[in-house]
């Protein structure tokens, strides 16, 4: 069963934090996919062969993914191989219905009302597929293929995470 629901106002302070912290962040991200090689393997070995900006635009995305639950604070365990699993039986029921990844697969996605931690995947959206301009010069346009299968392997880890996450006691959520 997925957990209550961090903010959205929450999940857009601690990407951005991230983000901000550009360099900084780099040894964050790489103690954080160490800490979840399981879930690091996985998601690689599932994506298919991107040029070298677009692989680090992911991996990065899914190292803020796991920054967000721990930020969150409580308890965030590795994740195993069957909440990896479960989450992709998840992904894969609703795969048919999200096809294709062209500009109204952000709203197709938000139709799914069971997914887990719905904040951190609109900020995965808009990162992919719905932001304007990029505001720094060292972000990358991710191609709408390639933007749609890597947000599919976050809204995986979002969900396999989720499961690892058990929330400080005074957590609330949305």
């Amino acid at each position: 069963m997925a957990n209550a629901h961090l903010s959205r106002e929450d999940v857009h302070r601690w990407s951005e934090e991230a983000s901000d912290a550009g360099e900084l962040f780099r040894g964050t991200a790489t103690r954080l996919l160490r800490e979840q090689k399981r879930l690091l393997n996985f998601y690689n070995s599932n994506l298919p062969a991107m040029d070298p900006a677009t692989g680090q635009v992911s991996v990065y995305l899914l190292s803020v993914v796991v920054r967000i639950f721990e930020r969150a604070g409580g308890r965030l365990r590795k994740v195993n191989s069957k909440q990896i699993e479960a989450a992709a039986a998840k992904i894969q029921a609703n795969v048919e219905a999200l096809a294709p990844f062209d500009e109204t697969f952000p709203e197709r996605v938000r139709n799914i009302e069971d997914r887990a931690q719905p904040h951190i995947l609109d900020e995965a959206l808009w990162a992919l597929f719905e932001r304007e301009e990029k505001s720094k010069d060292e972000e990358v346009d991710v191609e709408p293929e390639q933007a749609g299968l890597i947000f599919l392997m976050l809204w995986l880890a979002t969900e396999a995470l989720d499961e690892a996450w058990t929330p400080p006691k005074s957590f609330e959520g949305v």
